[in-house]
């Protein structure tokens, strides 16, 4: 095991060794603009006590050299304690101070100091991402969340550029002797942990604001005045697209929510957020200036829906001010003590401080746990609270179980001990902990005081256990009217085989059609499922329903399986429900059972057809598209693909045309023409049309965005040249539209092609981490034939691609080049086709392989197995 993949026992060892007083970190990014320099140069001043005198130590650094380390006055020699990304420390003082001379490493993988270059004008520009451990590529430090100090930061960069961090500027200065350079001075931050630290240099475009608030009479600190300035950037050539004051309105919402919710002042002074390039996460809570991806600024028309997403995001991050800033995991056991919470807390947020209301617990139910029902029904599926080693599994583990499981657990148990003592539990954690480091039994011992109930024994059902729990409803009727209905629990722990039955408060709605043909509900009861078998006597006698949904509301997490009956009105008639989160609901249900092979995906297909035309809620609507193609392309057996396909096909023309001239649900349809078009020809005439525009709806604008979303799908069926693409590229060159140029040239359907795309992917290694990404994507839109020849170089490069890339871009070329696109062989089963017999044969011959690379590979064949399955399922 690599020295860089930091244990978790080494890192409890050096917690008990160190108290760290403070860092002072220095940057020179003098140089950053000479493309040829691979580094810069950082130095780093620790001040930190020892609990043993003659002790010995480590410090973490991974970078291109170590030019001097001195310990306490004493000259240590780089040859000798420089040990890979270790540089050892002996004969520790009680007192010490560490000064360590080094170069790093520029980045173009998003990991540590990523610089970018804008090929809409040449402008250069940096920003840093850590999580979970990549601080250390930019200086020395002990890179582990527990060992919090304050940081002060000084920048030499370019004069003209913002250069920003965690905390305001304290000093600034021109360089003297050195033209156009300046000197950043930042004051010292609050005790923080390494990986939420961050720089920020180039020539942004900066838009400011401020926010003001007076705590009310009943807080714990009546009439005290915050303020805080606000600033928000982003690249100079996206300038004219920030809406900069939509960003501030809902900063500005999140803060007065979040100040008053938690009666705990925000206490990192500014509030700086930046909208960053090739951002490899959808945005970073680093206290002082949140960095988001840029794909948030849009510069082509977006729907209301990305918006609420951008939103959303805005509030998760604000939320990691308390969970996860404030107060921090120990270790990444407790990932879950940020995520999971910041996940929650922000749909709370939108759904109680912004417009979209109501919409963001559909949002959720539709998008985020989707997301976690598919991760944990993985083999390598594990609990909230899980068992991290080493740092490799940390960065593994920032998975649909820590956000979006997490989250929905938590929705569960403010259903359960309701929200005000769940608020108040977390206030007394703020205070308790405040800059410290914490783990379960931290938050868990508030908030049963805060409650009245001991909630270790729900933990241990929910956050100490791993799987889902299906929740199936038996309905027996009489003359009209329930005789009686039942809820079955079925719930297994992957990771012990043992049972794992949990209690859910939830509801349970009785539907039936009214007056104007629509769904409503009729009836409902509360539910306290416990153990397998849970009887809803409240409902016994009420008229027979046309539909009965259990977790109506939304409050449980658990997989639900419709009755026969209430799945067969589901079909014919889920686009009647008037509850927009009821008919997500069903809609989950009916995608669930597709994914398990219990509804054939064409019958799944035949209902988005006929049902999500006029779909109000868009963030549904792309949800059910989304899936529809997904299904055709993955589910459909092979002898009726290509009818689900024209069904769909005819479907979205249809759809397309009916739609409201301008509004979200047609720009969803033109996107859903494009993603179909990249699987049949037939989609080619109407796409050309939408293109040279002789045939484009009223209202629907054919900007960057969508136009390449439709010249990808054109030269994914080998309709494009790339001359056609270049001369496209050349109308608007911008950081997105050579994402698109790049995505379409690699989909060509031409053996060359493919073996340039993956000479560039795999064996080159100058490829960014988004043009990587554009790259595998294009490469894999293709049929099985094409990519036949390169199975076996897959399987053969694992082993090399996880020892010689960096983490973030072996994970995209591990998971987006799994040759996943296969068919059902009849007469064979699943487990027998050959993609899956050889993806066993590699798990079988690299038993000692990276945990990080195994996981990757058994989770990629989970996904086809499931799809060679649903392909068994005829209709």
């Amino acid at each position: 095991m690599s020295n860089s993949n930091l244990a978790r026992a080494e890192a409890a060892a050096r917690k008990d060794l160190l108290t760290v007083h403070s860092y002072d970190i220095s940057v020179d990014l003098s140089q950053v603009q000479d493309l040829h320099r691979q580094g810069f140069p950082t130095r780093s001043v620790i001040h930190f006590a020892a609990s043993r005198a003659g002790a010995g130590t480590f410090v973490d650094f991974m970078g291109l050299s170590v030019e001097s380390v001195e310990l306490n006055g004493a000259v240590l020699d780089p040859a000798a304690v420089v040990d890979d990304a270790r540089i050892r420390l002996p004969d520790l003082a009680l007192d010490n101070v560490l000064t360590i001379c080094a170069t790093a490493a520029y980045s173009t993988s998003g990991e540590g100091l990523h610089r970018f270059v804008d090929p809409a004008d040449g402008q250069v520009y940096t920003y840093t991402q850590y999580e979970p451990a990549d601080a250390r590529r930019v200086f020395a430090n002990f890179e582990q969340p527990d060992l919090k100090a304050p940081f002060t930061f000084h920048v030499t960069a370019p004069l003209e550029w913002q250069v920003a961090s965690n905390a305001h500027v304290a000093a600034f200065s021109p360089v003297a002797g050195s033209p156009g350079l300046g000197h950043w001075d930042f004051a010292p931050t609050l005790p923080i942990s390494t990986y939420i630290t961050t720089l920020l240099a180039g020539p942004y475009f900066r838009a400011e604001d401020s926010f003001s608030m007076t705590f009310g009479p009943d807080s714990a600190q009546p009439g005290a005045v915050l303020e805080v300035p606000l600033a928000a950037y982003c690249r100079s050539s996206l300038a004219d697209n920030f809406d900069s004051a939509a960003i501030f309105a809902v900063t500005k919402a999140g803060l007065r929510y979040f100040n008053e919710l938690f009666d705990y002042p925000y206490p990192f002074g500014k509030y700086d957020q930046a909208f960053v390039p090739e951002y490899n996460l959808g945005a970073m809570e680093n206290p002082g200036l949140v960095t988001f991806t840029e794909s948030y600024i849009h510069s082509s028309r977006a729907t209301d829906t990305q918006f609420q997403q951008r939103a959303n995001t805005i509030m998760h991050e604000m939320a990691h001010m308390w969970f996860g800033d404030l107060v921090t995991m120990a270790w990444w056991d407790d990932l879950w003590l940020k995520e999971s919470l910041a996940d929650f807390m922000g749909h709370l947020a939108v759904a109680e401080a912004t417009a979209w209301g109501a919409k963001s617990w559909t949002l959720f139910a539709s998008r985020r746990k989707s997301w976690a029902y598919i991760q944990d029904q993985l083999p390598t599926t594990h609990p909230i609270v899980a068992d991290i080693a080493h740092l490799e599994a940390a960065r593994q583990n920032f998975d649909g179980i820590t956000y979006a499981k997490g989250a929905s657990v938590l929705k569960q148990l403010v259903a359960y001990v309701g929200q005000e003592s769940f608020i108040s539990g977390a206030r007394s954690y703020f205070r308790t902990h405040e800059y410290s480091n914490t783990s379960l039994d931290d938050l868990l011992v508030p908030l049963s005081a805060a409650t009245g109930r001991d909630l270790r024994s729900w933990a241990a059902s929910w956050l100490q256990t791993a799987g889902i729990s299906t929740l199936s409803g038996e309905l027996i009727t009489a003359d009209g009217a329930i005789d009686s209905y039942t809820i079955v629990q079925e719930a297994v722990d992957p990771t012990t085989g043992r049972p794992a039955l949990r209690p859910h408060r939830l509801g349970v709605g009785l539907y039936n059609f009214d007056d104007a043909g629509s769904l409503v509900r009729t009836a409902a009861a509360t539910v306290d499922v416990e153990g397998a078998v849970t009887a809803v006597p409240a409902l016994s006698g009420l008229p027979a329903p046309a539909l009965v949904l259990i977790n109506d509301g939304d409050h449980s997490y658990a997989k639900v399986r419709l009755d026969a009956q209430s799945q067969a009105a589901a079909l014919e008639h889920v686009g009647q429900l008037l509850d927009p989160l009821a008919r997500s609901l069903v809609w989950s249900s009916l995608w669930n059972a597709t994914r398990d092979a219990t509804l054939p995906a064409g019958r799944y297909v035949q209902a988005v057809c006929g049902h999500a035309l006029g779909e109000s809620d868009i963030a549904l609507l792309q949800s059910l598209v989304d899936n529809a193609v997904f299904a055709v392309d993955n589910y459909c057996p092979p002898s009726g693909r290509d009818d689900a396909r024209q069904l769909l096909l005819t479907a979205v023309l249809a759809h397309l045309d009916a739609a409201a001239p301008g509004g979200d649900e047609q720009l969803i349809w033109a996107r859903t023409l494009a993603a179909l078009g990249r699987s049949t020809d037939r989609a080619a005439a109407p796409i050309r049309a939408l293109l040279d525009g002789s045939a484009v709806p009223a209202g629907l604008r054919m900007d960057s965005a969508l136009r390449w979303r439709m010249w990808e799908a054109l030269a994914a069926r080998g309709q494009a040249t790339p001359a056609q693409l270049d001369a496209e590229l050349a109308r608007q060159l911008s950081a997105e539209t050579r994402l698109g140029r790049v995505r379409a040239g690699a989909s060509l359907p031409q053996a060359d092609v493919k073996a340039r795309a993956w000479a560039q992917a795999v064996e080159g290694g100058e490829l960014s981490n988004e043009l990587l990404s554009a790259t595998v994507e294009g490469f894999m839109t293709a049929d099985s034939k094409l990519l036949a020849p390169f199975i076996e170089p897959y399987f053969a490069s694992l082993t090399g691609i996880w020892a010689q890339r960096s983490m973030e871009i072996a994970s995209r070329l591990v998971r987006g080049l799994f040759p996943a696109r296969a068919d059902l062989i009849l007469g064979s089963s699943a487990q027998q086709h050959p993609l899956v017999l050889r993806t066993d044969a590699w798990l079988a011959a690299n038993p000692a392989a990276a945990d990080g690379l195994r996981r990757l590979v058994v989770e990629q064949r989970d996904h086809l197995v499931r799809a060679l399955t649903a392909q068994s399922c005829s209709a």
